[in-house]
C-alpha cells in the first residue's frame, strides 16, 4: 500500500494570554484581617446608585498575605438575583494568580440573610477552590444599613 499525503489548510487557533497588572505597589495594598475590613473596603468601593437598585457580585482576589490583588465585578443582575458563574470566578483568580478569594454580593431587598441559592453556591465554590488550591475565605452579603458574613456565622 502506498501512504499519500494529503496536504490540508493551516490550522488556525486562537491565542490565549494570561495577564495581571497591578497599579498598586505590594505596600500599598489592602490587607484582610477580618470581615470589618472586607465591609469597609466594599463600602467604599461599591456603586451606592446600584446598593439598592441592582443585585451585584463581586469578588476580592487575595495573595498569599491577604493583600488585595483586585476587586472583580462579576455580574449585575435584576432587583432579584445575578449569576454568579463559578468558571468566572475562577478565571480571576487564576488570572491573577489569587491564593484566596472572597465572594461579595449586595441584596437590593435590604434583608442580609442569605438565602438557599447563596448557601449552596458558597458551598460549591468552596470545593471547587479546595481543587485549585484557592482558599474561599468569606462571603459577603452588603446592604445599605450593613453585612453578614458567612466567616463570622459559621457557614464556611
Amino acid at each position: 500500500m502506498e501512504k499519500r499525503i494529503v496536504k490540508s489548510e493551516p490550522c488556525r487557533v486562537a491565542e490565549v494570554k494570561l495577564t495581571y497588572r497591578s497599579k498598586v505597589r505590594p505596600t500599598d495594598m489592602t490587607k484582610i484581617t477580618c470581615s470589618v475590613d472586607i465591609y469597609g473596603l466594599l463600602e467604599q468601593n461599591w456603586d451606592k446608585g446600584k446598593l439598592e437598585f441592582v443585585e451585584q457580585f463581586k469578588v476580592l482576589l487575595l495573595n498569599r498575605a491577604n493583600k488585595v490583588l483586585g476587586l472583580y465585578e462579576l455580574s449585575t443582575g435584576g432587583v432579584a438575583g445575578t449569576v454568579a458563574d463559578p468558571k468566572l470566578i475562577f478565571v480571576a483568580a487564576l488570572k491573577a494568580c489569587a491564593s484566596a478569594i472572597i465572594l461579595c454580593h449586595n441584596h437590593p431587598s435590604g434583608n442580609l440573610q442569605p438565602s438557599a441559592a447563596d448557601i449552596q453556591l458558597t458551598k460549591k465554590i468552596k470545593e471547587g477552590g479546595s481543587l485549585l488550591d484557592i482558599a474561599v475565605l468569606d462571603h459577603i452579603i452588603l446592604t445599605s444599613e450593613g453585612y453578614y458574613s458567612f466567616a463570622d456565622e459559621g457557614l464556611l
